[in-house]
This record gives structure tokens, C-alpha cells and sequence, in this order.
């Protein structure tokens, strides 16, 4: 008899444990939440009678982190208001955005939460659901109005910060809705520095499509492709190689210099990049060139194999 069936029958076994560990995860959440919001309203009941303003307003953030509606709603009812702060700046609506609570932005923009209303820091709820990754919450604010203009932290946009966490779906729903994909941070960056820099070569594709000029200089005078070379440790090497021969096929400058008089395979060699520095020299990259201190890419790398590929003729 084959053992097909056993394998398959094991397979399907671990299969259905798999799906059932995963839905009795779901329904633990849920029940947790349920608790939560259960414990929120029982805490409510205690202070309710005779409650400052401040304190309604605590319970809203509090109902609005953890995704509790109806609590929200009552607390709204009994006076708490979406103009109310935190220490840093955010209303509730934007730390509903946060927590990804769809209910709960609705009801406030029902409310008359103010969409674009800015933090201390200029972050929107906009800006802090595409930070987090919120792809449904991201969709409802800018369909009620939400300006992915409005930068948040150190001058980023919404659609930057979905480009920092590789956020395709993201990035593609903010440029339909007019998002400028070369607005500068504080840094001198934009959204295809983080993209091509933190290794998602979707999204950089997507941005590229767009129109962003490949050979764009940054702060430091640095490209996209040095940004890419130089890439970030939490980046998988293959999906760089990715981001870097995609740059290079849609014609980035593999010599071009930053400020330093460094090139992409020098950025790429002093920080050991071995599988960038192969790519870069089958793409022509020159080795012999120097810096503005005299040092060429071998003399930059502290691989010895490295530095013995660099200096071959």
C-alpha cells in the first residue's frame, strides 16, 4: 500500500491543528477583549456619578485603544469630548487609527472628530494608521477626507511611513488619492529611501512607476542605489539584490558620488555586503575609484576576501 494517504492523512491532521491552534488564538483575542471592555465599563460605573471631564475623556482614550465601541459611544453620550488630547497631542480619533479600531473611526467621524487634526509631533490619524500598517483604517480616513499631505515625525508622510514598513497596498491607495511621492523629510529622505533602503522591491517598483526620478539625490548628495547598497541589517539579502538590480535596470548611475566622493560599491563594501558588491561590479561599478580621503572600495571592506575580490585586475 502506498504511504501517500498516511502522509496525506498526517498532513491534513497537522492541518487542521494548525487552523484550529489559529481560531482558538482568534476567539482567545477576542474573549480578551471582551474582558477588557468589560473591566472598562465596570471602572466607569464607579465613577461615572458625578465625573469630571477629564476623567470621561480618560475612559474614551482608554475605550478607543482597546476597541471598545459601545463604552466609547456611551462616553461620548455622557459628555467626553474628540477634542480632548493625550499628552502628546492625539485626539482619540488618531489612537483609534493606531489601534486599527474601524468601529470606533467611524464613530467618531460620525461624531465630528476632526480628521486632520496634527499631534505635537504633526502626526495625523492618518499618519499613524499608515505607520501601523492599517490598511482598512488608512482606506476609511481617506475616503472621509484625510490629507496624506500632512506630515507627521521629522517631516514624514503617511505615504513614507507605508513605505517604511513595505506597505504595497498602502502606497498604492495613498498615490491614487494624490500622495507627492517626493515630499523630503527633516532627513532629506523620501518614501523610496525607506522602500529601496529597508529592502522591499514592490514597493519601490511601484513608486519608481510612478515617476520618482531613480537618480534623485537626497541628504549627503546619496542616491537611491547607495541607500539600497548600504541597506539596512533588518533587510533579507535577496530581496535587496532585488531592490538593487531593479534601480539598476531602470537606469540608476552605478558610479554616481555622494558629498564624500563615495560610489554605491563603496558604500556597499565598507559595510561587507558582498553579494552588492558582486552585483554592482557585474553592472560595471569601477573599484578603482577613490574617495574624497583617497580610499577605494578594497580599502574600505574588513572582509580580507572581500578586499582580495576589489583589488584583482
Amino acid at each position: 500500500m502506498s504511504p501517500f494517504p498516511f502522509t496525506r492523512l498526517i498532513r491534513c491532521a497537522a492541518s487542521g491543528a494548525a487552523a484550529f491552534s489559529l481560531l482558538t488564538a482568534s476567539a482567545g483575542g477576542a474573549l480578551a477583549n471582551v474582558k477588557t471592555c468589560q473591566l472598562l465599563e465596570q471602572n466607569y460605573e464607579q465613577i461615572k456619578r458625578g465625573a469630571s471631564t477629564a476623567e470621561l475623556n480618560r475612559s474614551l482614550f482608554s475605550a478607543a485603544n482597546k476597541g471598545c465601541a459601545a463604552l466609547a459611544r456611551r462616553l461620548l453620550d455622557d459628555g467626553a469630548s474628540l477634542q480632548a488630547r493625550d499628552r502628546v497631542g492625539f485626539n482619540p480619533l488618531a489612537r483609534a487609527a493606531q489601534a486599527g479600531e474601524g468601529e470606533i473611526v467611524t464613530l467618531f467621524l460620525d461624531r465630528g472628530a476632526d480628521i486632520n487634526a496634527r499631534a505635537l509631533d504633526g502626526s495625523t490619524a492618518l499618519y499613524k494608521a499608515a505607520e501601523t500598517g492599517r490598511l482598512r483604517i488608512v482606506r476609511q480616513l481617506v475616503g472621509r477626507g484625510g490629507d496624506p499631505s500632512l506630515t507627521g515625525r521629522s517631516g514624514i508622510t503617511p505615504l513614507a511611513a507605508g513605505a517604511y514598513i513595505g506597505s504595497k497596498p498602502i502606497v498604492e491607495l495613498l498615490l491614487a488619492k494624490g500622495a507627492d511621492p517626493n515630499i523630503l523629510d527633516t532627513t532629506e529622505k523620501t518614501a523610496i529611501v525607506y522602500a529601496a533602503g529597508r529592502g522591499f522591491p514592490d514597493v519601490t517598483r511601484v513608486l519608481l512607476d510612478q515617476g520618482v526620478d531613480v537618480n534623485a539625490r537626497y541628504g549627503n548628495d546619496l542616491t537611491v542605489l547607495m541607500w539600497a547598497s548600504g541597506y539596512s541589517a533588518e533587510a533579507g539579502v535577496n530581496d535587496m539584490i532585488q531592490v538593487i538590480t531593479l534601480l539598476l535596470d531602470r537606469g540608476a548611475k552605478v558610479d554616481d558620488r555622494d558629498n564624500r566622493g563615495r560610489t554605491a560599491l563603496m558604500t556597499a563594501a565598507e559595510l561587507n555586503h558582498e553579494a552588492a558588491v558582486d552585483l554592482l561590479l557585474a553592472h560595471g561599478a569601477d573599484k578603482s575609484l577613490r574617495d574624497q580621503q583617497g580610499k577605494s572600495a578594497g580599502d574600505l571592506t574588513s572582509l580580507t576576501a572581500l578586499r582580495e575580490k576589489l583589488a584583482a585586475r
